[in-house]
């Protein structure tokens, strides 16, 4: 079946489904668990280990995935535009392994000052014994070209990032780093590979955390990694396997099920947040929202060029000097659980702490506030969850008037 000229529903649908055998067969790929590969023979295992060692998608042990593993790599990387999808057991590990594969020891890489703040720790931890610098930047302040060096190997993006949403001009800044012959590789986790296409924009690398919107229930952890050619499907892979990174057959088989409903899910997602985004925008209590689809958002222009589409991700500052404030209004939501993570069907609530938005220069632009929450807006009815805001705008000013 040629998916080539298909809507992205359609591929959504279809990609990755299995071949029908006798006339018959699933519709969805079934669950292929296994840790050993057998071989017809002895030729045939060196051909395909040959065949694996240039970079081609063939398994000649279990941990590489078979059927199940094989076919969510496919619908990842036409969901991509990619030449070809690995997969890795969590979205930190899909960044680590990029990092890996493009850089070594004595290279230096910039990174845009608000990506996820984990990469931070990969940097301190990681890659900095083996000698790579790692340069933070603002995309949206600095000039690209004066910061790049004879040893600069690697670009790192993220759009918009995960806290406060900034939008980069990904074509102008991959441009500037090709002209380099800069790697560049964008985190894609914010729009599920759904309302964004790094790839057609001039990135090498898309990576998500298929943990969020692509399994979409809360239940998986798994990252993933697509490229767009054979020379870094090759340098990908063979970090893979030195890595020995596996991912189960289970998850894989949830992963490719939620991916199938993506498009409806983001659908509803976006409706719902950006009801919340334009509830929050009036609200005495706020000082800002932060939410591209905002037409007052500094990145709304390039979001509406870039973007086909919006997730369900709001942050907002509140216009309090108390730094209790975040923690008191969460405590007080009923509708909304408390936790890190976001893209399941259900919303939930974090306070951005003052460590990790000092990393961010854009927060830096927004003198006097003290406390933001990041809100993942789920599937419930908005009118509900707009309703549990006010409750909580209102017992945290009351809470805050007692404790004055």
């Amino acid at each position: 079946m040629s998916l080539d000229h298909a809507h992205v529903q359609t591929r959504l649908v279809h990609a990755g489904s299995p071949a029908l055998t006798q006339g018959a067969g699933p519709v969805n790929v079934p669950v292929v668990r296994t840790s050993t590969v057998r071989f017809a023979d002895t030729a045939t295992q060196a051909a395909l280990n040959q065949q694996r060692a240039a970079g081609d998608r063939v398994a000649t042990y279990g941990r590489h995935g078979l059927d199940t593993h094989q076919a969510l790599e496919e619908a990842v990387a036409l969901l991509e535009g990619g030449y070809r999808t690995v997969l890795a057991p969590s979205g930190l590990a899909a960044i680590t392994l990029v990092l890996l594969a493009t850089l070594a020891p004595g290279d230096h890489a910039l990174v845009a000052d608000s990506v996820y703040s984990p990469v931070r720790k990969v940097d301190k931890s990681l890659l900095a014994r083996y000698g790579i610098e790692v340069e933070y930047f603002s995309p949206g302040q600095d000039a690209l070209e004066p910061l790049i060096r004879p040893s600069t190997r690697l670009l790192y993006l993220e759009s918009p990032s995960s806290l406060l949403f900034e939008v980069l001009d990904l074509p102008a800044l991959a441009a500037t780093a090709r002209r380099h012959g800069l790697w560049v590789a964008a985190d894609n986790t914010w729009s599920g590979g759904l309302y964004y296409q790094p790839l057609a924009l001039g990135a090498h690398i898309s990576i998500q955390a298929a943990t969020k919107y692509l399994a979409g229930h809360s239940d998986v952890m798994m990252g993933v990694v697509t490229v767009d050619s054979a020379e870094l499907a090759q340098r990908i892979g063979a970090t893979y396997d030195a890595l020995g990174l596996s991912v189960g057959a289970d998850d894989a088989y949830l992963t490719l099920r939620g991916l199938r409903t993506l498009d409806v899910r983001l659908a509803r997602h976006q409706v719902n947040a950006l009801a919340v985004a334009q509830y929050l925008a009036t609200h005495p209590d706020v000082s800002r929202v932060f939410h591209p689809a905002l037409p007052d958002d500094p990145g709304h222009a390039l979001w509406r060029r870039d973007f086909s589409g919006a997730s369900g991700l709001v942050s907002f500052a509140f216009d309090h000097p108390d730094p209790t404030a975040a923690s008191r209004f969460i405590d007080a939501l009923q509708y909304f659980s408390i936790g890190a993570s976001w893209g399941g069907y259900e919303s939930l609530a974090l306070e951005a702490g003052p460590q990790r938005l000092a990393e961010h220069s854009l927060w830096k632009q927004v003198p006097g506030q003290q406390s933001v929450v990041r809100l993942h807006i789920g599937l419930e009815n908005p009118q509900d969850l707009i309703g549990d805001l006010e409750r909580a705008f209102s017992s945290t000013r009351e809470a805050l008037r007692r404790s004055a």
